[in-house]
């Protein structure tokens, strides 16, 4: 088993090293969030579907989210409870673990999977609930899994990446992703290359194409680098997943850099210093970058060129940026989900939720949002 030192608050760790070396007369500076700006347009969403859950750790970086199959609705809940609901209709809810679940939904093949923080994988049944199979690894299962080729493809947090059929839950192969001595407590989910093939990012900053029925590794590449003197100054994970757009695989690394790697010379095309533990979002020709600063960026995928950049959120705690019927949405620390203009980075409108927003994606033309405080909602354009 790799071991290395899992650091939480990802977005405070520097300045609480800091704040140690100083002494204990030294005080850290309060950094407050920006005020809301004042809209001079007032697009907004429609919510159409919403639930509550337990909430969870504000310094664990768990990105639970909603997921849907065949017009059925998926939500996990941090006390181990699965609910399954066809609009707002409950078809069932089963609790399958004691120690509570930190990882999922993922739905695909007939059957949805869920982990928690023991290094439980639990497969259910989409229709009924029922437990198809269980397997236990060996780290703690953060991030969502990924069914693709007839395979669960699961990423431990001590870097072990897990090959299991889908059908029968048994243990096809295992990947050791490289040891690092420190990192963020969270992981990349896997994502979907093409057919045959699956991505993986880790804490060293590097992206692995891996083949998902065998294990195989096809490819990996450094993608990001760090000049930091200290063990702290020197995290670089790549905690949001890596985007793939035609040709390129789009990343995104704490402490590092957006960065764009061509797949057909293996080469990177390039990077600019970025700092975001948060998945990019790929717009046209436009590569969408939400900082852990607030700032919100919009690069050239060809030239890495800055188009426009929007500081007006500085401090907010964004989420993942995703697009949602030609507007660009993004969540923040209370709740509030931004509407941008993909074009010029506008603010055109905003709604709002309850807590901070950890996970936002689109499904056929709907936003998916889980926060911090277990509210899980689907929203539309308006």
């Amino acid at each position: 088993m790799n071991q290395k030192y899992k650091i939480t608050c990802a977005l405070t760790v520097l300045t609480l090293a800091l704040a140690g070396c100083a002494g204990k007369s030294a005080k850290v500076p309060e950094v407050k969030p920006n005020p809301l700006p004042k809209l001079t347009q007032a697009s907004s969403l429609v919510p159409v579907f919403s639930t509550s859950v337990a909430a969870t750790d504000a310094a664990d970086p768990l990105r639970l989210r909603l997921d849907a199959e065949n017009g059925v609705v998926f939500a996990v809940n941090p006390n181990g409870e699965v609910t399954a609901f066809s609009g707002k209709q409950k078809l069932w809810q089963k609790k399958i673990s004691k120690d509570g679940l930190s990882a999922g939904v993922e739905a695909n093949d007939g059957v949805l999977v869920v982990g928690n923080q023991k290094g439980q994988l639990f497969a259910l049944n989409q229709q009924s609930g029922e437990q198809v199979w269980t397997a236990q690894l060996t780290g703690a299962l953060l991030a969502p899994s990924l069914i693709h080729a007839g395979r669960v493809i699961s990423v431990t947090n001590d870097g072990t990446v897990y090959g299991h059929e889908v059908a029968t839950g048994k243990q096809v192969w295992t990947y050791n992703l490289p040891n690092v001595q420190f990192s963020l407590r969270g992981m990349s989910a896997p994502v979907v290359l093409d057919p045959r093939n699956v991505l993986v990012a880790s804490s060293n900053a590097y992206v692995y194409v891996l083949d998902a029925l065998t294990g195989t590794p096809k490819m990996q590449r450094r993608v990001a680098v760090s000049d930091g003197r200290s063990d702290i100054q020197r995290l670089i994970d790549i905690d949001g997943e890596p985007v793939v757009a035609g040709q390129f695989v789009v990343t995104t690394s704490y402490q590092g850099q957006v960065t764009v790697l061509d797949l057909a010379s293996q080469q990177v095309i390039w990077s600019q210093d970025a700092s975001s533990t948060q998945r990019p979002e790929v717009v046209g020709n436009a590569v969408i970058v939400a900082q852990n600063d607030g700032k919100i960026t919009a690069f050239d995928i060809t030239s890495g060129q800055t188009i426009w950049e929007n500081d007006q959120l500085l401090n907010r705690q964004l989420s993942n940026p995703v697009m949602l019927a030609g507007q660009l949405v993004v969540g923040d620390l209370d709740g509030v989900l931004h509407l941008i203009d993909p074009s010029t980075g506008q603010l055109i409108g905003r709604s709002k939720t309850s807590g901070e927003v950890r996970t936002l994606r689109v499904i056929d033309n709907q936003l998916y949002v889980s926060t911090r405080k277990g509210a899980l909602s689907i929203w539309q354009s308006r």
